[in-house]
């Protein structure tokens, strides 16, 4: 890949994902393969005048190693000097970038139950830091590059080298970079388009959604009362713009955990905990999962949602309409982060405060009662369709339509 158009892809997700402030300190997460382009985040970070940049660098084929030959005793016993470096940093009030770059299916002959345990007991070793990003307390932004392995997953019949070109080409085209393009500029512009789509949602105040299409889905998903729809770019508690996901096509709202009922199909595959989860679907009483079943992955969907007590429950809906960049691409890339926004989604797990009028100055319990669900996971998974049709539905009654063949009307 060009160094040029890797140094501008670099420089976009410092200044417009994450937006490290001068004098602050940045934590870089990444795969050990993409210490590359790790360098040039950093020295981009440098020249905004970053206070400091920590790279934490890990390996996913040593990881895979441990899963296979670990006890589920020794990977369960998570180390207090993770939690002591995370700690550290956010007491720093520190800005995190994350590099996705993973390979789907790589866990798959580890076997689940120990996935799941390790996965459960990280989650609770590391939970009380969580409130940090989901609260928006400093600037957090995820971002993604290609390796030959998810390539290879993607794109199966190229060759090795050609699948990771085309998948090099869907993620730059996806965060709207290229050669002779201004990315921040543009993604400024994205962000009004978003925004536009939040203030008409905002205004309508819908009391619940109904999703229908021809997959079976038919579901409805109430809204916390004092509920703000969000999209594009977040606000931090110190008042700083950010992009937490590049990229991102999504506007989403906080679900009423006790008020969603029916059933609702995936629409795409969720690559979860190294393993792939597909053909799956869940039907929902008052908020609660209460059936689900999966032709693939079943085993790994029933540890998903006996995470805790809210992993059963909604913490997001999310609107993309389905001419969406992502979604015209018709790929599949296995990788929530560009499968989210190709496609409406739902998470079972944690709410977003921000999706709560007031709800960045609002403690666990005043959140609770505003109808938001608490859990140590959020994961998405995806439901949109060509067809599919989403109502408002007011509390006077009115219906209003929102999406006609799998598209905003308005």
């Amino acid at each position: 890949m060009d160094k040029a158009l890797l140094r501008k892809y670099a420089s976009l997700a410092v200044r417009s994902g994450v937006n490290v402030q001068p004098g602050q300190l940045l934590v870089i997460n990444a795969q050990a393969n993409q210490y590359e382009f790790a360098g040039l985040c950093v020295e981009e970070a440098y020249k905004v005048h970053a206070g400091k940049v920590m790279v934490n660098y890990v390996d996913e084929n040593l990881q895979h190693l441990d899963m296979l030959n670990c006890t589920t005793e020794t990977l369960c016993d998570i180390p207090d000097y993770l939690y002591e470096a995370r700690k550290y940093a956010q007491d720093k009030k520190a800005c995190f970038l994350s590099i996705v770059s993973e390979t789907p299916g790589l866990f798959a002959d580890v076997d689940s139950t120990k996935i799941s345990s390790y996965q459960q007991a990280r989650n609770k070793k590391m939970s009380p830091l969580y409130r940090y990003m989901m609260n928006n307390e400093g600037q957090w932004c995820v971002i993604a590059l290609p390796t030959v392995g998810w390539a290879k997953k993607v794109f199966p019949d190229l060759e090795e080298k050609e699948a990771l070109q085309a998948l090099w080409k869907a993620i730059l085209q996806s965060v709207k970079v290229d050669e002779n393009n201004d990315p921040v500029e543009i993604w400024t512009q994205h962000d009004k388009k978003l925004k536009y789509y939040c203030s008409v949602l905002n205004k309508h105040h819908f009391q619940k959604l109904h999703f229908t299409n021809s997959l079976g889905t038919d579901l409805y998903v109430g809204l916390v009362k004092k509920h703000n729809w969000v999209g594009g770019s977040s606000l931090s508690t110190s008042n700083v713009q950010f992009n937490p996901n590049m990229p991102t096509e999504e506007v989403f709202c906080m679900p009423d955990k006790y008020n969603t009922n029916g059933t609702v199909y995936a629409s795409k595959p969720l690559s979860y905990n190294g393993k792939v989860i597909d053909k799956f679907n869940f039907t929902f009483t008052d908020g609660k999962v209460t059936d689900y079943h999966a032709e693939k992955g079943e085993d790994i969907l029933k540890s998903l949602l006996e995470s805790d007590e809210g992993s059963r429950y909604l913490g997001e809906v999310a609107l993309i309409s389905y001419n969406s960049p992502l979604s015209l691409s018709n790929i599949l890339f296995y990788e929530t982060l560009f499968d989210e926004n190709a496609s409406c989604h739902l998470a079972l797990g944690a709410s977003y405060p921000e999706n709560v009028i007031g709800g960045m100055n609002m403690d666990d319990e005043q959140l609770a009662q505003e109808g938001a669900n608490d859990s140590i996971i959020h994961v998405d998974f995806m439901f949109g369709t060509p067809d599919l049709k989403v109502e408002g539905i007011k509390e006077d009654g009115q219906k209003i339509i929102v999406f006609d063949k799998g598209n905003f009307v308005f």
